[in-house]
């Protein structure tokens, strides 16, 4: 029995000097408020370039053509005079053959003075047309972004000087942890 209460003692001063330790190491962290002495904005220039863009107009100049209608006819009247000439020529199978040669040669014909002035009656006047033309260009457009702050505190006595990603106000939390030097 001895001997068991002799264990249980051990065991437990072994726990106590174990949460002894446990409770030192923790108790060299905490936190506490330090002084702000100075906020310096660190800033850089960056180029966030723009498009500039206007509208103006050009002016072009053209003549109107259009595409000339064709008619039939006067293939079909030259056709039938062609073919009525040819047949007064010859006699037997040479008739024939001339009235399909002169209706032949009379479509060609009266298709040519049918419709050789179509295009040519048309006002051939030039046209000014203004239209829109949109024209753009990049232009620069530098920018001040703040990055981060400077900022110098004091805690004490000592002063130190770190970058933070915000202006922490005249106050600064810190986060305080203590080792011993071996």
């Amino acid at each position: 029995m001895i001997k068991k209460t002799a264990l249980t003692v051990a065991a437990l001063a072994s726990v106590f000097s174990l949460s002894t330790l446990t409770g030192q190491a923790r108790a060299a962290d905490f936190e506490d408020y330090a002084r702000v002495t100075n906020v310096s904005p660190q800033v850089e220039q960056i180029n966030v370039p723009r498009q500039d863009c206007r509208t103006e107009y050009e002016n072009t100049t053209r003549y109107p053509t259009r595409e000339p209608e064709r008619s039939a006819g006067g293939a079909i009247i030259g056709g039938i005079a062609g073919g009525l000439l040819g047949s007064q020529v010859g006699g037997g199978n040479g008739k024939i053959a001339a009235a399909a040669v002169g209706a032949l040669t009379g479509a060609i014909v009266g298709d040519r003075v049918d419709n050789n002035n179509n295009g040519n009656n048309y006002n051939n006047q030039a046209v000014t047309e203004s239209r829109p033309v949109r024209i753009c260009r990049n232009i620069d457009n530098w920018e001040t972004r703040t990055t981060g702050y400077a900022v110098t505190y004091e805690y004490h006595n000592r002063s130190y000087t770190s970058i933070m990603p915000y202006d922490p106000g005249s106050r600064l939390k810190l986060h305080v942890s203590l080792t011993p030097r071996p």
